[in-house]
């Protein structure tokens, strides 16, 4: 069916409502992930598994999205989102498609892998980092790190071809938080990199048609506060 002959109405149109031809991308946060020590270096932090909570929290996500007609599962390289996108996968019989360019921000992403931020920096220059960016939150106010631009072109990129390629479909991408602000945040042109905090496992959902890209849902939490209780942040 044409848009011509799609008995829609304008605001149907601009937020891509009852539009059969519309994709549904469904970006779904890892569950709660295992934190090195202090003393740990960078590349510790890089890529740590999935906590007991988290296993449960991806369980939830996985069983939440169980009843939707999911033609393709996404995830990045790094192991808590990609057993955050294997729990979801399972429930439809599919194998997780892994981009590399979905892991998260590259956090202090240029320092050698066996150095930390206080080998390079002084725990003063840290702190006001550590302060910009809570009053900012913007990723380039820390130094050896992946800029914002360069992030946001980095995400956009692969969702957008991950848009491309499923016209009319349901997707689900199981990502980080900063590409879920992130991606959302370049569309709606907001300053922040991080505008909202996502919980874990939290699922969010975007309408695409075209060049338009429209916000369903931002954290949805309910398969989380069933008892047993497992939000977490």
């Amino acid at each position: 069916m044409s848009d011509d002959e799609t008995p829609r109405t304008p605001i149907d149109r601009a937020f891509i409502t009852n539009d059969p031809d519309r994709t549904e991308l469904i970006l779904v946060r890892h569950g709660q992930q295992q934190f090195p020590g202090p003393e740990a270096a960078v590349e510790d932090w890089r890529d740590p598994p999935l906590t007991d909570l988290g296993e449960k929290q991806a369980a939830a996500a996985g069983a939440a999205l169980a009843g939707e007609n999911v033609a393709a599962v996404y995830s990045s390289r790094l192991s808590r989102a990609h057993r955050t996108g294997q729990a979801v996968a399972d429930h439809h019989g599919l194998d997780v498609t892994v981009l590399d360019n979905l892991a998260e921000i590259h956090m202090f992403g240029y320092l050698e892998p066996e150095q930390r931020p206080l080998d390079v920096m002084t725990e003063t220059e840290l702190e006001g980092a550590r302060r910009r960016f809570a009053r900012e939150r913007r990723w380039d106010v820390y130094p050896f790190t992946e800029t914002s631009a360069d992030f946001r072109r980095r995400i956009g990129n692969a969702l957008e071809g991950i848009v491309a390629a499923h016209p009319a479909q349901t997707v689900v991408v199981a990502c980080h938080g900063g590409v879920i602000n992130g991606y959302i945040a370049d569309f709606l042109r907001l300053e922040p990199d991080m505008f909202f905090r996502p919980a874990h496992a939290s699922v969010h959902r975007v309408l695409a048609r075209h060049e338009r890209r429209v916000v369903l849902t931002m954290n949805e939490l309910g398969h989380l506060r069933e008892p047993p209780e497992l939000l977490s942040f």
